[in-house]
């Protein structure tokens, strides 16, 4: 028998209601939860992530140009290298193992348990806040930059550059609020429009690069004199590979939004493996389609632009395609150009808040580390946007001062991506796919570790975001722990025919409750005759011993099952969980309901000193069970006449 033992009698209204709207549903599975998102094809959902990933080519040619000058075309094919033959074969099989959208801090989550498990998964919810978070602030403060440098643009704007950042934000936590739905329309719009008027650059741009050979032929001049032979090129393009890795955003938030891929039409397996199968779709074409648009418009500005206007200060700084649209398509189209760019530039925060608020809800609640409202999007939002607000202001809508921040987050994701992959297939792989995925772990491992030497403000930074996490959820852990923390009782029918026979006797249930060890006849006997006298309980009334045994003591809301034995006549109930006095009153609660009155529980007092066993009870789940678990049953149930009765001596 399983019944729910946490249910909502009052249903908020007004702002409250519609604030939580959208909660998490429990469905089939350990730790796997859905939001109740409406599905979207996967080439929609590709747009909301690809307002990230191809919204980076905005700067990420310039970016390019000015870390490898001539060599710019020969990093990024590496770049590309990378892309398809590491990152994209990782997150292929990271979809697989995580469905439901927790990504591959899932997969990591499973190899520790306990406290550490919890803690690493909540430095790894730094990393991804970081990423995601800078993700809103640093698109949005592009796109205002590229809204003040247009040449259109008036003067009288340019003091107002964090204003201006600041309204973009409150624009995308509106959309959010609205639904989703409204996201990824927008998202599709966008992408379609901004790729079409690249291709229509990178075209132009290749046109002219036919018509004037010549520039092919400095550049290649340029590298000769600069490097010598093709081994050198190589050589020092991979030393500049981590200067490019932000050309890697995207595949995270690919993962972390998989709930609103649709699958097959059907129910449970069917639905899953269509969603797989649809997100590999999803992760190959963003992968194909920008390595594609990577390479030409990399090839194209190395040599169609002088390399004195990739410098801090020049027209091509942060914009070199949109240097190339005005200087070879004219103003208007350039405009165009530019107003499109502003757009994705501002709507590449969308996908980081959907990843946001796939990824959160699936960890914080569920380790009692939040307040159960972050289980409902549009609070989320709401705390998602402030923080923007706040990263905004601090750094003054700067992009170059987000950029090392934003490239950490993008590396350690990946990086965790690939280890969690490596030991994946270390138990269920090939020998060969093992070696190809450490060596994919080792580049993007080495590829972080250089980031982090030369731009160690993204670790800093990082650092504030896991030091808040961490402290905030601790505090919610502390502020929750005397709730009743268990999301469903289920008997047994041997357990189940114990009860039901109690009541057709004698009505009232009465609970001893006993250390899980020893388990014996005698211990049993002696337990049974020291409860007695001490509470003088009738003899027509037949006591069933209690055993709770803490599983791991570090999860919050586990289900309860109550398994029924009997030990040398006497009947026990045995049953696992996160904390003892928790699961002894979601027991209590549970056997209320179809009897004739509240069942009574039995205590011994602890000799151990108080404080010693409030840490116990914190950090172990067990300590001195009789007072935690009266409190417990006290918050739950306000009515005394219904509350089950604690007996203590």
């Amino acid at each position: 028998m399983a019944r729910s033992v946490a249910t909502r009698e009052h249903e908020p209204r007004g702002i409250g209601h519609w604030l939580l709207q959208g909660e998490l549903e429990q469905i089939e599975g350990p730790h796997t939860e859905e939001k109740a998102h409406e599905t979207k094809p996967w080439y929609a959902v590709m747009c909301l992530t690809g307002v990230d990933y191809f919204s980076t080519l905005g700067y990420q040619p310039g970016i390019a140009a000015v870390a490898a000058g001539a060599l710019s075309p020969i990093a990024t094919l590496i770049l590309v290298v990378v892309t398809l033959a590491g990152a994209l074969p990782v997150y292929r099989h990271v979809a697989a193992e995580s469905p439901h959208g927790q990504g591959s801090i899932a997969m990591l989550e499973r190899l520790l348990a306990w406290w550490p498990g919890k803690l690493f998964v909540l430095c790894l919810l730094g990393f991804a806040a970081t990423d995601f978070v800078i993700t809103i602030t640093l698109s949005a403060a592009d796109a205002t930059a590229h809204l003040i440098e247009n040449p259109f643009a008036p003067m009288v704007i340019h003091p107002y550059r964090v204003l201006i950042t600041l309204l973009l934000v409150a624009l995308l936590g509106g959309v959010f609020l609205k639904g989703f739905g409204e996201a990824v329309g927008i998202a599709v719009v966008l992408v379609v429009v901004y790729l079409a008027l690249n291709f229509v650059v990178v075209v132009v741009a290749l046109l002219q690069v036919v018509q004037h050979p010549h520039v092919v032929t400095d550049w290649q001049s340029a590298l000769v004199t600069q490097h010598g032979n093709p081994l050198t090129m190589i050589a020092v393009s991979l030393l500049l590979f981590p200067k490019l890795a932000l050309g890697l955003s995207g595949f995270e938030t690919g993962v972390a939004v998989m709930p609103l891929v649709r699958g097959r039409v059907g129910s449970g397996p069917e639905v899953i493996a269509g969603r797989v199968k649809n997100t590999r779709k999803l992760l190959l074409t963003a992968a194909l389609m920008m390595s594609a648009f990577l390479i030409t418009t990399s090839f194209a500005t190395t040599v169609l632009i002088p390399a004195a206007a990739f410098q801090p200060g020049g027209p091509a700084n942060g914009r070199a395609l949109a240097y190339l649209a005005h200087d070879l398509l004219g103003n208007a189209f350039g405009t165009v150009y530019d107003v499109s760019t502003i757009c994705i530039l501002w709507f590449a925060g969308a996908s980081a808040m959907a990843g946001l608020l796939n990824l959160v809800p699936r960890y914080l609640p569920r380790y009692g580390m939040a307040p159960e409202w972050a289980r409902a999007t549009r609070p989320l939002v709401l705390v998602f946007t402030t923080v923007a607000f706040l990263i905004t202001v601090v750094f003054h809508a700067d992009v170059d001062a987000q950029g090392g921040a934003y490239a950490t987050g993008v590396l350690v994701l990946i990086t965790s991506a690939a280890v969690a992959v490596t030991i994946s297939v270390r138990k269920t792989g090939t020998r060969a796919m093992l070696i190809a995925f450490a060596s994919v772990a080792l580049v993007f491992a080495y590829t972080t570790v250089v980031n982090v030497f030369e731009r160690p403000d993204g670790v800093k930074i990082a650092s504030l975001f896991i030091g808040a996490i961490v402290l905030t959820s601790i505090g919610s852990r502390l502020r929750r722990v005397t709730e009743l923390r268990v999301s469903r009782v289920t008997l047994d029918p041997t357990a189940q025919r114990f009860i039901d026979e109690i009541r057709t006797r004698a009505g009232t249930v009465h609970l001893i409750a006993h250390a899980p060890f020893p388990q014996n006849g005698a211990e049993y006997a002696r337990k049974m005759a020291e409860q007695r006298e001490a509470y003088r309980i009738p003899e027509r009334d037949a006591p069933l011993f209690l055993e709770i045994q803490v599983h791991d003591a570090s999860d919050f809301a586990p289900e309860l099952s109550i398994t029924g034995v009997e030990v040398d006549g006497y009947r026990v109930l045995r049953g696992e969980s996160a904390a003892v006095p928790n699961a002894i009153a979601a027991l209590l609660l549970h056997l209320r309901e179809g009897a004739n009155g509240p069942p009574h529980i039995y205590f011994n007092w602890s000799e151990r000193s108080p404080v010693g066993l409030l840490l116990r009870y914190v950090l172990f789940g067990e300590g001195d069970t009789a007072p935690v678990t009266h409190e417990v049953l006290r918050k739950a149930e306000g009515d005394i006449t219904h509350r089950p009765v604690v007996h203590v001596d």
